[in-house]
């Protein structure tokens, strides 16, 4: 699915390395993956993108065929701040100090850190279908609770939500991506079985829950000690979402990442759900090939 990329495994702490594919010439590409996925979902984008830029696709610490540590008492191990970290470690040992960032899901909090920590390795920042984790917590009303009800599962305490989904992983992946607005139809049954190929993977319930865990607790902690001593955002950035999904139906995306940058904030909904890079890949390209310039 990645052809001509060569496949990487790094390390960027004792026993926990970073896998990922590189392809490509031009500058450096980030590129990071959602729940309950892996690198695997740019498999419409990366050849393509290849053509303009190096493209690199990794999966995020507890996900995919990446390290899965236990997680720590406070999460620390899964915030994602240390999930940043990674990331520049892993463009480091590529040999690029700097480079364009785009995530989606889960990558986009990753990638929303890692620019507000690291803003002189970024170069421009595009997010996909999320709002900050902040805002998003504190709106949560009954609308955004139903449509994200695995937020509330995920962060139950272990081994509550890592028991129910090690019990069928391979039904925990089509039940949460087919029960979103487009239903499976626009997943390649060949990235649904690498997603639940590495669900099943020791550890990676646990990974995932631990992400979650993090982003209710110390990541809510890293965020607010932001606000309040005013930090935001200083590098140029992109929102996309999907205009049927909900981040469409229960906020105000540009508004809530105007309120936490200092740089200009472009963007808008496309015509799909949530799964932005599978659902609707020509658009994605597009915007990113347009922004990242």
């Amino acid at each position: 699915m990645f052809e001509g990329f060569r496949e990487f495994d790094i390390e960027v702490e004792d026993n926990v390395a970073i896998h990922g594919v590189i392809g490509g010439e031009g500058p450096p590409l980030l590129l990071l993956h959602g729940h309950p996925q892996t690198h695997v979902i740019w498999h419409l984008l990366a050849l393509r993108l290849a053509e303009h830029y190096t493209v690199i696709a990794t999966d995020l610490r507890g996900y995919g065929d990446s390290g899965k540590p236990a997680g720590e008492e406070h999460h620390s191990t899964y915030s994602k701040r240390r999930m940043a970290l990674d990331q520049i470690a892993v463009m480091q040992a590529l040999g690029f100090e700097q480079f364009f960032l785009c995530g989606h899901d889960r990558g986009g909090r990753v990638a929303h850190r890692l620019a507000l920590d690291h803003a002189d390795r970024v170069i421009k920042l595009m997010v996909l279908d999320i709002a900050p984790t902040l805002a998003m917590y504190e709106a949560t009303d009954l609308t955004f609770a139903t449509a994200y009800w695995h937020w509330f599962f995920l962060i139950q305490p272990a081994p509550l939500p890592e028991s129910w989904i090690e019990a069928a992983p391979g039904d925990y992946v089509t039940r949460i991506m087919g029960g979103r607005h487009a239903g499976l139809a626009p997943f390649d049954p060949r990235a649904i079985a690498e997603y639940q190929r590495c669900l099943a993977l020791p550890g990676a319930a646990h990974g995932l829950c631990e992400d979650y865990r993090a982003s209710r607790t110390i990541d809510l902690e890293h965020d607010r000690a932001d606000r309040d001593a005013g930090r935001h955002l200083t590098v140029p950035l992109d929102v996309r979402w999907g205009e049927f999904g909900t981040i469409e139906r229960c906020f105000d995306a540009l508004a809530e990442w105007r309120a936490v940058s200092s740089e200009s904030v472009e963007g808008g909904a496309l015509p799909c759900g949530h799964y932005l890079p599978e659902e609707a890949p020509d658009a994605v390209f597009q915007q990113l090939i347009d922004f990242m310039r």
